[in-house]
C-alpha cells in the first residue's frame, strides 16, 4: 500500500480533529518540543490535539498504518523526556481537551476522569464530592492524569495512599493499532484473568495512550496537623518515622527530609518564605498528620514530638496552629526544585533504597559526590517515608555550569552504583523516558527486561508508541 505525503497525511488528521487543531507551526509547537530543564528538545512533524477517546483511537489507527511514530504529551513537567517527541515525521499527541471528570460514584468512592484533567481539577473534583483524591505533587498546577498514571507518580503522599499505581481502578487504553480497550473497571475484586491496568500505568505511552481512568477516592480529612522538626543526622529522622508510625499508625500521611541547605536556598530566592525554627539545624522533616475524625489528632502530634524530644531524636518543632502556618511550612518543600535552578547547575537524581538504608545511601553517595567535586554542593531531599530520595548535587559556587552539567554521566555512575549495591532503584517516581534508557540493562534483571521487550513488541510491533523511551 502506498503511503501517504507529510501534506495528505496532514490532511487525514485534520480531517479526523479539525483543521484548527493540527499544529504545525514551529512556534505552535514550541511548548510541546521543549521540557523543564531543557535538557532536550524534539522533533515532530505536526501536534495533534484530539477531543475525545474516538478522535484518539482514529488519529492512532491512522499513524499505525502510515507507519508514524505517537508521542502522547500531557502538562510537559517530566523530567525524564519521555514526552519529548524526537521524530520529525512522527505525531506529538496531546491530550491537553480531553479534560472532562465523566463521573463521580460517592457510594463505591471511585472518580472517572479523562486524561488531560489537571491533577488539582482532580483534586478539587474529588473535594467538591466531599472525597480526597491523594494523589499530590508539587506540578499538580500543571500536570496531568494521563502523566501522572504513565509515569507512575508518587509525590507526598504515597507513604499513607501509595503511588499512582495504586490509585488506579481502571484505564481506558487506545492500543497501538487504534482500538480502544475498556477496563473502565470500579471493582475492588475481580480475577478474570490478568491485571491489565498495571501494563499501561508507568509505561510511560510505549504500549498505548491513556484516555481516561477510573481514579480511587478516600473520605476526605476533617482534622490535620503539621509540624516542621530540626535535627541533625538522617538517622535520627528514620527513627522519627518509626516513633510517628508506632503513635499515629494509619493518620501519619507525609513524612518528608529537607537538608539545612535546601532551607537556606529557598529562603534565599522565595520573597516571602520563613525560618520556622529559631535555631539552625543540618536537618529537617515535615510532618503531616491527618483523620477523618474532627478532633484528637494534636494530642497525638503533640506526644509524638514529646516522646521524641525526650530520647534525643529531635533538637526543635513548631506545630502550624494555623492553615497559613501550614501553607508556610510546605513552601520550604515544595520549592525545593525549583529555587536549585537559580543555585546553577544541578546533577540530579531520582533513587530509592530499603528504608533502612536511607542514612547509609546519603552518607555513601555524598562522600562519593565530594570526592569528584569537593566544592560541590549536596541537596538531598524527598519522601524518607517511603525510600524516595530526590539526591540533587548544585554546582560549586561560581564554577562553570556547563562544565559542571558535563559530569551527569560520571556523578550518575557513581551514585548509582551505591543505589544497586543497597538492593535500590536509579528511578523510583520519575520514570525512565530518555534520561535513563540507556542505563536500565545495568541496572534491571535480564529476565525482566526480556519480558519487557516481548510484551512491547506483541503490543507495539511496528514500535510506533513513543519510540526511543524506556527501551
Amino acid at each position: 500500500m502506498t503511503q501517504l505525503s507529510d501534506a495528505q497525511f496532514l490532511d487525514a488528521l485534520r480531517a479526523v480533529v479539525g483543521d484548527a487543531q493540527v499544529l504545525t507551526r514551529s512556534a505552535d509547537q514550541e511548548a510541546f518540543l521543549t521540557e523543564p530543564r531543557g535538557l532536550w528538545r524534539g522533533a515532530a512533524l505536526c501536534v495533534v490535539r484530539p477531543a475525545s477517546t474516538d478522535e484518539v483511537s482514529r488519529v492512532v489507527a491512522l499513524c499505525h498504518r502510515e507507519g508514524r511514530s505517537v508521542t502522547p504529551h500531557g502538562g510537559g513537567t517530566g523530567l525524564v523526556g519521555g514526552q519529548i517527541a524526537q521524530d520529525a515525521r512522527g505525531v506529538t499527541l496531546s491530550l491537553a481537551r480531553m479534560n472532562r471528570v465523566r463521573e463521580i460514584d460517592a457510594a463505591s468512592n471511585t472518580m472517572t476522569v479523562e486524561a488531560g484533567v489537571t491533577l488539582a481539577a482532580a483534586q478539587e473534583a474529588a473535594m467538591k464530592a466531599d472525597r480526597l483524591f491523594a494523589l499530590s505533587l508539587a506540578s499538580e498546577g500543571s500536570c496531568t492524569i494521563g502523566g501522572n498514571l504513565s509515569t507512575n507518580a508518587g509525590g507526598t503522599a504515597v507513604l499513607a495512599y501509595g503511588n499512582a499505581r495504586d490509585l488506579t481502578m481502571g484505564v481506558e487504553v487506545v492500543l497501538a493499532d487504534g482500538r480502544m480497550m475498556n477496563a473502565l473497571s470500579k471493582l475492588r475484586k475481580d480475577n478474570t484473568g490478568y491485571d491489565l491496568k498495571d501494563l499501561f500505568v508507568g509505561a510511560e505511552g510505549t504500549l498505548g495512550v491513556i484516555t481516561a481512568a477510573v481514579l480511587k477516592l478516600h473520605p476526605r480529612p476533617r482534622s490535620v496537623e503539621t509540624a516542621f522538626v530540626g535535627m541533625e543526622t538522617p538517622r535520627q529522622a528514620l527513627d522519627l518515622l518509626t516513633l510517628a508510625q508506632r503513635r499515629a499508625g494509619a493518620s501519619l500521611t507525609t513524612f518528608e527530609l529537607m537538608p539545612r541547605i535546601g532551607v537556606d536556598f529557598v529562603l534565599k530566592h522565595v520573597a516571602d518564605a520563613r525560618d520556622p525554627l529559631a535555631d539552625e539545624n543540618e536537618w529537617y522533616a515535615l510532618i503531616e498528620l491527618s483523620s477523618t475524625a474532627s478532633g484528637g489528632l494534636d494530642e497525638t502530634m503533640a506526644g509524638i514530638l514529646e516522646e521524641a524530644l525526650e530520647q534525643g531524636l529531635i533538637d526543635d518543632a513548631a506545630i502550624a496552629a494555623s492553615g497559613q502556618q501550614r501553607d508556610d511550612f510546605w513552601k520550604l518543600r515544595e520549592m525545593l526544585s525549583e529555587v536549585q535552578s537559580r543555585e546553577g547547575g544541578s546533577i540530579k537524581h531520582d533513587i530509592s533504597v530499603p528504608l533502612a538504608r536511607v542514612p547509609e545511601f546519603l552518607d555513601a553517595a555524598s562522600e562519593a559526590v565530594l570526592d569528584m567535586e569537593p566544592d560541590a554542593r549536596v541537596v538531598a531531599f524527598g519522601h524518607v517515608g517511603d525510600g524516595n530520595i530526590h539526591f540533587n548535587v548544585s554546582q560549586p559556587v561560581g564554577a562553570d555550569k556547563a562544565a559542571f552539567l558535563a559530569r551527569w554521566e560520571e556523578m550518575n555512575a557513581a551514585v548509582h552504583a551505591i543505589v544497586l549495591v543497597m538492593g535500590g532503584s536509579i528511578s523510583a517516581e520519575h520514570g525512565v523516558g530518555v534520561l535513563k534508557r540507556d542505563l536500565l540493562p545495568g541496572a534491571k534483571d535480564a529476565v525482566a527486561l526480556d519480558a519487557m521487550r516481548a510484551i512491547k513488541a506483541a503490543l507495539d510491533p511496528k514500535g510506533i508508541m513513543n519510540p526511543g523511551k524506556v527501551l
